[in-house]
């Protein structure tokens, strides 16, 4: 970033006391930043020991729902927190079976959203972890390495889309990004 460049509102940074934060204020003097884990803190707007990871010019107009919704994003995306799933309606007090080809054996039973809830805490973890290789140090062509094979785990997992309630819960492999 030049010296005279400055952060607009929605500007990812990365502190080296605080850690990820987004700015949500700009004043005169400094950038009112909140940061995942240690909330809103004031920064000069000269401070140069953060990593910009992501800059969006002072030019940009955004309204104070605009940036508050981007915010709520980022925020979600960094912090490993996962929003509501909800199971699809069908399933409501379901039974998932798993019945053994060997009738000696007998057949597992469980609640579906007990399985429906591991199947988003999987793929909750898999977001995270494709988060953190994005913000890593890692280069550029380990990074789409590593991202082609979460991309195939997500391909892998679409056949869970059935229990999701909303299609924006769903899956999604290489064929449908």
């Amino acid at each position: 970033m030049s010296e005279k460049t400055f952060l607009g509102i929605g500007s990812r940074v990365n502190h080296p006391a605080y850690g990820f934060g987004v700015v949500i204020r700009l004043d005169v003097a400094a950038y009112e930043v909140c940061f995942q884990q240690f909330g809103v803190k004031l920064v000069g707007k000269e401070y140069k020991a953060w990593e910009v990871i992501e800059a969006i010019e002072t030019t940009q107009s955004v309204s104070y729902t605009e940036a508050e919704e981007s915010l709520v994003k980022i925020l979600e995306q960094w912090s490993g927190s996962s929003k509501i799933v909800e199971l699809g309606d069908k399933w409501d007090d379901g039974t998932l079976i798993l019945k053994p080809s060997d009738e000696n054996l007998k057949p597992k039973e469980m609640p579906i959203d007990t399985f429906f809830h591991k199947i988003v805490m999987v793929r909750d973890r898999i977001r995270v972890m494709e988060q953190r290789i994005n913000s890593s140090k890692l280069t550029d062509e380990e990074k789409v390495n590593l991202q082609q094979y979460i991309t195939r785990i997500y391909g892998s997992l679409t056949s869970f889309n059935v229990l999701f309630k909303y299609k924006e819960d769903h899956f999604v492999g290489e064929r449908s990004k």
